[in-house]
């Protein structure tokens, strides 16, 4: 359970009346995001307010009668995904730099540099984004605001999202060692077993990732691995 100290307002009019719950500002993000949520982890207090920070609460009658339902737990639901997250402007700047840094991530993994066909430098996207004085939503998940972001920063440095396949050929013994590594980077596309029994798949990654997946198969199998990058 989150402090009071630590807790923002989620607010939310309906029928004529306001409604305020006190929680978790980054649970109650992740929630709008569509994430499970723990009430007892969300929540500050377990009451709906008119006025939270007076203390003022809403009789369960009334709340029965706006909400169709008594269960806090739906009331609370409602309240965050169709309300407002009132944030202090420490809490708002924080999450900010917290969606910035994820956006910058997500790029960085995702796409290459198309004239040298490789992946950017997270410095280097978020120097063009400092450029391009991009808007960064603290309550908009990453993949929605990515597109803006690339438009944003295409004009300053050569860029595109992108999938790369690349071919793999392991022995018996380094697939069971490195398999899960490769689904958990990408999508097996095509694999077969040969008559020598070397596994051979095609796995496709997003192109940012290829250096991290050729050093993690690197790794785990001391180098015997081949590998190529399937135009």
């Amino acid at each position: 359970m989150v402090s009071l100290d630590d807790a923002v307002v989620a607010r939310l009019d309906s029928q004529g009346s306001h409604f305020e719950v006190l929680i978790d500002p980054h649970l109650g993000q992740a929630m709008k995001n569509g994430e499970d949520v723990d009430l007892e982890d969300l929540l500050a207090v377990d009451e709906v307010f008119k006025d939270a920070r007076k203390g003022d609460r809403i009789s369960d009658e009334h709340v029965q009668k706006v909400f169709q339902t008594s269960d806090i737990e739906e009331v609370v639901r409602k309240i965050v995904m169709e309300g407002d997250i009132q944030l202090t402007t420490e809490q708002r700047r924080q999450m900010t730099e917290e969606k910035r840094k994820q956006i910058i991530t997500y790029i960085a993994n995702n796409a290459i540099n198309p004239q040298m066909k490789a992946p950017h430098p997270p410095q280097r996207i978020e120097n063009a984004m400092n450029e391009a004085r991009v808007h960064v939503d603290p309550f908009k998940p990453v993949e929605s605001q990515v597109k803006d972001v690339m438009d944003a920063i295409k004009p300053l440095i050569p860029i595109r999202l992108e999938k790369t396949t690349i071919a793999v050929k392991l022995s018996a013994d380094n697939y069971g060692k490195v398999y899960k590594d490769i689904t958990d980077f990408g999508v097996i596309k095509k694999e077969e077993w040969t008559g020598a029994g070397f596994w051979i798949g095609l796995v496709e990654i997003p192109a940012g990732m290829q250096g991290d997946f050729f050093d993690r198969l690197n790794n785990k199998t001391h180098g015997d691995v081949e590998t190529k990058i399937v135009e």
